[in-house]
């Protein structure tokens, strides 16, 4: 398996997200220009060009014609994915961390962190079919969690927010209307990342105290825990095998110790079930910051504080792992 790299951010990744065709990738770091690739090659597509700051994550609409990003510019911003050309600008009190399209792309759910005095907040903002009809109104505001939400996700059938950050609890919301329906100390530190299963099920939490774990969206049950040696930054779910993977890092305190040319950072497989280690893919020279499957499962891809991003297209034999 030969990872195909792609340069062209100048500072670390920090969000990947495939299209629902799987035939682009996008891309987010904290160089300011969110960016395009060709999810088979990694061809260099394109960039959007506007904000002003990091950008922490992005989502594209069902029909890859929409973008939506988020910014530590205190800015969200609606993007046409063929031209590039900005539609739409939300403005913040303090930066836009998640953003995540909710099914049929007629509203989108965006986290702001706390700053100065503001707390941090999830808002619900209708998406207009036409960008010139397009307003900055939330039809909701959901605030309560302590410290920063680092991800928020539609849960099924849209009836649900689910979210999740720094105070280590996993919160469910009724959408509708805002009510905090179930939460959930999942982890010791940190949740850095979340990723849902491809039906919406379950979803996944990655966290700096080295695990990661599997949850019902529903019902908020723990279903399994991978244990990993290194904070876990990012997570991501096969969907067509039994398989989860998780990115990390390490502790700032060992930075400086470890061989930094061995490309020592690897995205580790987990079957499952098992929750057994049964590999690793190894290349980045930094740690993992973000991980994404293509829809098809049949390729990954993970972006690192190392500026790269790797595009790996699997070969026969993972498909036959036996354990």
């Amino acid at each position: 398996m030969r990872p195909i790299l792609m340069k062209g951010h100048e500072r670390p990744l920090t969000f990947l997200k495939y299209n629902r065709d799987g035939d682009l990738l996008f891309s987010c770091a904290k160089d300011h220009t969110p960016t395009v690739w060709f999810a088979d090659n990694g061809e260099r597509l394109g960039t959007y060009r506007g904000h002003n700051g990091a950008v922490w994550s992005c989502d594209v609409s069902r029909d890859s014609t929409m973008l939506v990003t988020g910014s530590a510019d205190q800015t969200a911003k609606l993007w046409n994915v063929q031209t590039g050309m900005p539609l739409y600008t939300f403005n913040f009190d303090s930066p836009a961390r998640s953003v995540d399209f909710a099914i049929g792309d007629k509203l989108a759910v965006i986290t702001a962190d706390p700053f100065m005095d503001v707390t941090s907040a999830i808002h619900v903002k209708p998406i207009a079919r036409d960008p010139s009809d397009q307003t900055g109104e939330s039809v909701l505001v959901l605030k309560g969690p302590q410290g920063r939400i680092n991800r928020a996700i539609w849960g099924p059938l849209n009836r649900t927010i689910i979210s999740a950050g720094e105070d280590a609890v996993i919160r469910i919301w009724d959408s509708e209307t805002g009510k905090l329906l179930k939460e959930e100390t999942g982890h010791k530190k940190t949740i850095t990342s979340l990723a849902k299963a491809a039906d919406g099920s379950h979803f996944l939490t990655g966290s700096l105290d080295k695990s990661a774990k599997l949850w019902d969206s529903r019902t908020l049950t723990l279903i399994k825990t991978y244990i990993t040696e290194r904070p876990v930054n990012a997570v991501a779910m096969s969907p067509l095998l039994d398989h989860v993977v998780l990115g990390g890092g390490q502790d700032a305190s060992a930075v400086t110790t470890t061989d930094h040319r061995a490309g020592k950072f690897e995205a580790k497989f987990y079957d499952k079930m098992l929750t057994e280690e049964i590999g690793g893919v190894k290349g980045h020279f930094g740690p993992i910051n973000a991980l994404a499957f293509n829809p098809d499962g049949k390729s990954f891809s993970s972006g690192g504080e190392d500026g790269y991003v790797r595009l790996h297209h699997f070969d026969a034999d993972y498909f036959n792992i036996k354990i």
